[in-house]
């Protein structure tokens, strides 16, 4: 769930921010133009969340001021506590706020739509060409530093989450349900939640969650969405509305499934996995990294759809590429239909793109259905949003299955044989600089990327030249 707190949230939105020396009426964005700012942003969202929330405030908030920093931080809050990507899900609130409906989904469809087309690129050259030796070193370069990133999530958000001894236990006792006991992903969430509730009302104080994202306590001039301004009309709620919303949102869904199971079965590998990466899109709390290991349990572990080497490959071609880090499921799409060879052997690729593209509909289609209907009502409770003892209960158990994750991708990157076999030490070296860079240096994520691909690509070159 992204109400998370322990979330990396940029420190735009938390730190003051001085009035500009302009204090005139911003006009309103028209609708293209609005349409070109979210195409632009789609194509340069680097740096995950916490770089795409903070890009988003430096743009809207203190630039264009086409919302004011309580309004923005308001839909913040809300889109925090959803389950999926938090910023993309900002981006749609905003757009709907704006232009109604059209505007939301332009902004949420333009804000994946560039990294979805990136991945689809990537992933056909990484299964037609990834067997060179110059790729397969720099993916070697890439994979210890995908586990030193997912390293530095764990740190960053149990240093965070994890402020007394029960929120530690939580931690500890997801850790080892899902590494020994192998219990779903899912049962752990609820057992999170269901002892985050207990915890509440036994020890109020020690389940506490803040909002995490700090008050405005200046403004950057009159915003078009200003902290007083009316809510618009399309934006009040209403129980007509909702159902409205509901029904096309489900109805979609519903149609989508139908068609799938009516021509292909409920056992075709494109019906189980719009089925699954439904489940994997409800089931987002904490972010990418912490749905991760369900789509691990699920897309390679049950269905087979990728091995474990193409999973961390699949991460790290996702680290490169601007949108959420959640569009990786695009990938494990792309090669779940790519290896089936769902068309034949002669249509690999369209397969791939097929199958990738159902994926998104059905890990993107929730996003939407929550700020659409959810919205209306958010937009009644201005300074009211609050965090309940669930969510931290949840939160805490998030660590847990991170640094499962992370333990996970180092086994397989530093024993690539299997535990038997020799142990990677090039690989090692590069993780341990990886990390020290990520979480002592606060290095960029991509910096740190491209950097380990070119060890990786070097390293290879020697060996190839030597």
């Amino acid at each position: 769930m992204n109400a998370d707190p322990a979330r990396t949230t940029p420190n735009a939105t938390t730190a003051t921010t001085a009035p500009t020396a302009t204090t005139a009426p911003t006009a309103p964005p028209t609708f293209w133009r609005a349409f070109a700012y979210w195409l632009r942003l789609g194509c340069i969202s680097f740096g995950g969340p916490a770089g795409q929330i903070a890009l988003m405030h430096e743009d809207l908030v203190e630039r264009r001021r086409w919302i004011s920093e309580r309004r923005y931080l308001h839909a913040l809050n809300y889109c925090m506590v959803l389950p999926g990507p938090e910023a993309q899900q900002l981006a749609t609130y905003i757009g709907w706020l704006m232009h109604r409906t059209w505007g939301g989904i332009v902004a949420g469809t333009l804000f994946v739509l560039p990294s979805w087309l990136i991945l689809i690129a990537l992933s056909w050259l990484y299964l037609s060409w990834g067997h060179l030796p110059a790729v397969a070193g720099v993916l070697d370069g890439i994979k210890p530093a995908v586990t030193a990133i997912v390293v530095a999530a764990a740190v960053r958000i149990g240093g965070r989450a994890l402020r007394n001894r029960w929120l530690w236990a939580i931690a500890v006792a997801a850790f080892v349900a899902i590494f020994a006991l192998g219990l779903p992903f899912p049962l752990i969430v609820l057992l999170a939640g269901l002892a985050g509730h207990l915890g509440g009302r036994w020890r109020p104080q020690q389940f506490s969650l803040g909002g995490g994202h700090g008050k405005a306590v200046a403004s950057a001039g009159p915003a078009v969405i200003d902290d007083d301004t009316p809510t618009p009309d399309h934006a009040r709620f209403s129980w007509g509305r909702l159902a409205r919303v509901a029904a096309v949102c489900i109805g979609l869904w519903l149609a989508a499934m139908a068609a799938l199971i009516g021509l292909l079965g409920m056992d075709a590998v494109l019906t189980q996995m719009a089925w699954f990466f439904t489940k994997a899109a409800l089931l987002t709390f904490g972010g990418a990294y912490a749905v991760l290991p369900y789509v691990y349990q699920g897309a390679v572990a049950h269905f087979q759809w990728l091995t474990p080497a193409q999973m961390i490959d699949g991460l790290a071609l996702g680290e490169t590429t601007p949108g959420p880090l959640i569009m990786v499921v695009s990938f494990v799409g792309f090669v779940g239909g790519w290896t089936q060879a769902l068309f034949g052997p002669e249509a690999q690729l369209l397969a791939g793109v097929v199958a990738s593209a159902l994926v998104t509909f059905f890990t993107f289609l929730p996003s939407f259905f929550f700020i659409f209907a959810g919205g209306p009502f958010i937009e009644t409770t201005h300074g009211k949003l609050g965090y309940t003892a669930p969510l931290s209960g949840i939160t805490a158990a998030v660590v847990g299955v991170i640094v499962n994750l992370a333990l996970f991708f180092a086994l397989h990157v530093l024993w690539p044989r299997g535990l038997d076999g020799p142990f990677a030490w090039q690989a090692a070296v590069i993780g341990v600089v990886a990390g020290v860079a990520l979480i002592r240096f606060k290095v960029g994520v991509i910096a740190v990327v491209l950097a380990s691909g070119l060890a990786g690509w070097l390293l290879s070159w020697l060996r190839l030249a030597g």
